[in-house]
């Protein structure tokens, strides 16, 4: 009798362990404002359901994967166990748009596993925040499954209604394309095939993340991704009658898999922030959290600054890269052009592009270490340190990726013995070895251990072409910044002309939620006729201050010409005076890819800055100044349109005034067409 009733309890346990599923696979956030179900259907296919105040904001949505190697998971399954814990912890950044950082989230974690066939396991795990969630697929160690061969992971996100989507599509190659603004069941992504960009290409009705959604009762959500480690950037495949997303990753022409792994691993985060208005879509620290804390144990030898940089004149055609042209623009005198500037102007660094032997199509390629001979690296770096400034080094690969992964640690060795901590790094055109994409998991890897290989030497990274910033920041903070956007050069290069006065106000919204971006600010000389007839800046120069408030980075350029700051020294002073690491940060208004509104307080000066963008309509904007500090005052020097301004017809109007304010004050400003204004508020003793 005693062994029957042993047998007759483990048949109850597993009873109970299997029905898990309708008793504790509901997690809330903190605050309970935002809910997640989680389900199987009958058939063992496992689903969930996100909720925001009892509203659907996710369907039934469906998850699993297809595999190379094995049958793919997608039903058959069963709860094994499910666990609850609530996590709450603040941490500080070491550079960022704020110090401290709030992590509190309550996480569901189900474990999963086959009923028949290979009786293979899977976990889920949610975390549930009050600003959005974080789901991520683990898979165990198993004695049955041991490499996994992932063709694609069929993630869905089924949406309750026809949003108004803000999307670039879902590009395996680029970042580069403008933003859209559509009904989701007008995205066409296919219409961008074959554009005439570096490199290119676009499979199918997908869109790239971030991507940010408007709903009709003021709902906004963004998706996006974490932690994007040892995997392939995930694009979202387009249902456009069906309202729903679904994971697409980036693959190779080489394999038939888009993943390879080794058990155990996890997937990143798929994440969706949940917010009631734009401005707090900025504000949220989601994909951050969802990243390992710091492993550096040493950063102090990085330092956030403002640059110059020997860059925009070689997009003017001023100056050409490469020595061949006879007009070369790395020279030793240039460059201490730049360092003398810099010196002067409270601006930290210099960049220098095209220094290097390899840019001519006959050199035998980039070696990363050999000046050519009219810059002289040693006596560069030399001057720059007897002035305060810092050389920016770079590296431009041409997408040659074997030529530069062999040559790093004599790059980097250069670099840490000269001083050098700081590298703009480059992968133009397709990529060596052919067959491969900039976002899939052989690129991935590639710039991740980059980071990691620089860090040993005590050099940060702004990578452009690069995979798009996931919050590893927050795990490798010498990952700095980074473009993977259409940055500021396509106001020379587009034949269309340029990016639009919106753009900055979408992308705000989007592509800035995911991480700091190297946008390149500060353009003063508007039109461009001077070097490329009929070329121009589409904002005014008052929105270009703005830019460096509104628009994160730890490192900014003031990317234009000496010759035309010594030309326009009253908007100059913001440049000076504006900071780039920053204690607090307050989004003050804002409407995606209308406006938007942000100031940010300065760390250890306690001076704030404010910038303020519009898209191509004028509007006013009311300032109330409470986030100041309390029993303080502060002098305000406004940096505004004119009353004439506007981008196209009078980019150049710009008023100047300086007024005392304190955190009781109100202030309405009027914006031009594509203008802005910016503000240096400086605590008074």
């Amino acid at each position: 009798m005693k062994i029957k009733f042993n047998i007759l309890a483990f048949i109850l346990v597993i009873a109970i362990v299997g029905c898990k599923e309708n008793s504790e696979s509901t997690i809330f956030s903190p605050s309970k404002n935002i809910k997640v179900d989680f389900n199987l259907k009958k058939d063992g296919k496992p689903y969930y359901l996100v909720l925001k105040a009892s509203e659907k904001v996710i369907d039934t949505s469906y998850l699993g994967f297809d595999f190379d190697n094995s049958i793919p998971f997608i039903d058959n399954f069963q709860i094994v166990k499910t666990s609850v814990r609530e996590f709450n912890e603040t941490w500080q950044m070491p550079w960022g748009e704020q110090l401290d950082v709030i992590n509190h989230y309550n996480e569901l974690k189900v474990e999963l596993q086959e009923i028949s066939q290979l009786k293979r396991k899977l976990n889920i795990v949610f975390r549930v925040y009050d600003d959005g969630i974080g789901f991520r697929y683990e898979f165990p160690e198993q004695a049955n499954f041991k490499e996994a061969f992932i063709t694609n992971e069929n993630t869905e996100f089924n949406l309750t209604e026809d949003y108004k989507t803000f999307w670039a599509p879902g590009d395996w190659d680029i970042y580069e394309h403008l933003y859209n603004t559509t009904k989701f069941s007008k995205i066409n992504a296919l219409q961008y095939v074959n554009q005439p960009v570096a490199q290119t290409y676009i499979p199918e009705n997908a869109v790239n993340t971030p991507v940010t959604l408007v709903g009709k009762s003021g709902l906004h959500l963004s998706f996006h991704e974490a932690a994007l480690v040892d995997y392939a950037d995930m694009t979202l495949k387009v249902d456009t009658v069906n309202f729903s997303f679904k994971s697409n990753l980036v693959g190779s022409r080489n394999t038939i898999y888009k993943v390879k792994r080794t058990l155990p691993f996890n997937t990143p985060w798929r994440t969706i922030q949940i917010s009631e208005n734009a401005s707090k879509l900025i504000e949220s620290n989601l994909i951050v959290n969802l990243n390992e804390p710091n492993t550096l144990s040493d950063i102090s030898w990085f330092k956030p600054m403002k640059y110059t940089g020997i860059w925009w004149e070689m997009h003017l055609g001023k100056s050409s890269w490469d020595m061949t042209s006879g007009n070369h623009g790395a020279t030793t005198e240039n460059t201490k052009r730049f360092i003398d500037f810099s010196a002067k102007n409270n601006i930290g660094g210099v960049l220098v592009e095209g220094w290097n032997k390899g840019w001519g199509s006959n050199e035998g390629g980039f070696d990363f270490v050999t000046p050519y001979p009219d810059y002289d690296l040693n006596e560069i770096v030399a001057y720059g340190k007897e002035k305060g400034i810092e050389i920016i080094m770079h590296h431009e690969t041409y997408g040659n990726v074997e030529t530069y992964t062999k040559q790093q640690d004599t790059a980097f060795s250069l670099m840490k013995k000269l001083g050098i901590h700081a590298v703009k790094t480059g992968y133009v055109g397709k990529l060596i070895p052919e067959g491969e994409y900039h976002h899939g998991q052989f690129m991935v890897n590639h710039y991740n251990e980059t980071v990691k290989k620089a860090a040993i030497y005590n050099i940060a990274v702004n990578a452009h072409e690069p995979i798009k910033p996931t919050g590893l920041r927050r795990t490798y903070p010498n990952t700095i910044s980074r473009e993977g956007l259409r940055g500021q050069e396509f106001n020379v290069w587009d034949p269309k002309g340029g990016n639009p006065p919106e753009h900055l106000s979408i992308i705000a919204f989007t592509r800035m939620l995911a991480g700091p971006i190297d946008y390149t600010p500060g353009i003063f000389n508007i039109k461009l006729d001077d070097y490329k007839k009929g070329k121009q800046v589409n904002t005014t120069i008052a929105h270009q201050l703005a830019l460096y408030v509104v628009i994160y980075s730890p490192i900014q350029m003031a990317a234009d010409l000496v010759e035309h700051y010594d030309a326009n020294p009253t908007p100059l002073e913001f440049i000076k005076e504006v900071g780039v690491d920053w204690e607090k940060t307050k989004v003050l208004n804002g409407e995606v890819g209308d406006f938007v509104t942000i100031a940010r307080k300065e760390r250890k000066t306690g001076n704030w800055f404010l910038g303020s963008i519009t898209d191509e309509n004028s509007r006013e904007i009311r300032i109330d100044f409470s986030f100041l500090d309390s029993n303080s005052t502060f002098k305000a020097k406004i940096y505004k349109d004119g009353k004439n301004a506007h981008w196209n017809t009078n980019p150049l109007d710009i008023q100047f005034e300086t007024i005392e304010v304190n955190r009781n004050t109100k202030r309405t400003f009027q914006l031009a067409a594509g203008g802005g204004f910016a503000i240096s508020l400086i605590k008074k003793n």
